[in-house]
């Protein structure tokens, strides 16, 4: 575990699976600009790992983020400010095209920017205690780091306006009832459900996952568009060496052993 003054990334690895943990607990780890590039560092690091699998995210002292650092915003103007934008998109950009799974989880609140980044990644994993927040209106700015177009997908667009435009705060529950969260767990359990999750997925072949990410990141489209998609992806995946792995396991009645090749 890595451990530094500050904002700062904790990373743990459990054999295939990476843990990052956003760790600024005297501000509920506000997603300063600090914390946001080292984000996006850390998450370099793993794609480029092949031994990492797939990504959990979290965050220390028992809160996820408490959304945007407030006090960071100083100075902040017209253009400068879209600079700022800019940077932080990368980090998102790896969240949501990431080839390998990631799971947020959540205790405490998940607020503003928070929930955005919660809601960018591909499961989410909430305590029953957790709490669910958009509201920028709040403080005259709109929902962002990818939320404008992760939270509608995962709630519906009627929802997600419900969320944005009362700023109102929505408990686990409900969260998980309205599609914002998969998977409740108890108090104090989330770090350990997700993990779990991670590694049940880090068995499976990390190419479908990764292709199958990036399908999906694609949106809706027709249906003759979505089989022309399926036959170039398939082509490609039977000639991998994990589909005769996968293939020989099965009728050999084994546990493949993938290699993500």
């Amino acid at each position: 575990m890595t451990t530094a003054a500050g904002p700062n990334i904790l990373v743990d690895t459990q054999g295939a699976v990476t843990i990052l943990k956003l760790s600024y607990p005297e501000k509920r780890n506000a997603l300063s600009m600090p914390l946001r590039e080292k984000l996006g560092d850390a998450l370099r690091e793993c794609l480029n790992d092949e031994a990492c699998r797939v990504i959990v995210l979290t965050g220390e002292g028992g809160h996820f983020s408490s959304g945007g650092d407030i006090t960071g915003f100083d100075g902040v103007n017209s253009i400068n400010g879209r600079t700022r934008m800019q940077k932080t998109h990368d980090m998102v950009r790896m969240i949501m095209n990431s080839e390998k799974p990631i799971i947020a989880a959540v205790e405490g609140h998940a607020a503003g920017a928070g929930m955005c980044v919660a809601a960018d990644c591909d499961i989410v994993v909430a305590s029953t205690e957790a709490k669910f927040t958009c509201s920028f209106n709040k403080i005259g700015l709109l929902p962002d780091l990818g939320g404008l177009w992760s939270i509608p997908a995962r709630m519906g667009l009627g929802r997600a306006k419900m969320m944005m435009l009362t700023g109102r705060t929505l408990d686990a529950t409900s969260a998980q009832a309205q599609g914002l969260v998969e998977q409740l767990c108890e108090p104090g359990q989330a770090l350990q459900t997700a993990i779990a999750l991670a590694q049940e997925i880090a068995q499976f072949a990390p190419l479908t996952h990764g292709l199958t990410k990036a399908a999906l990141a694609r949106g809706s489209m027709s249906v003759d568009a979505l089989l022309a998609l399926e036959v170039d992806l398939q082509g490609l995946m039977f000639g991998t060496e994990d589909f005769q792995e996968g293939r020989t396991a099965f009728l050999e009645k084994r546990k493949p052993a993938f290699k993500g090749k």
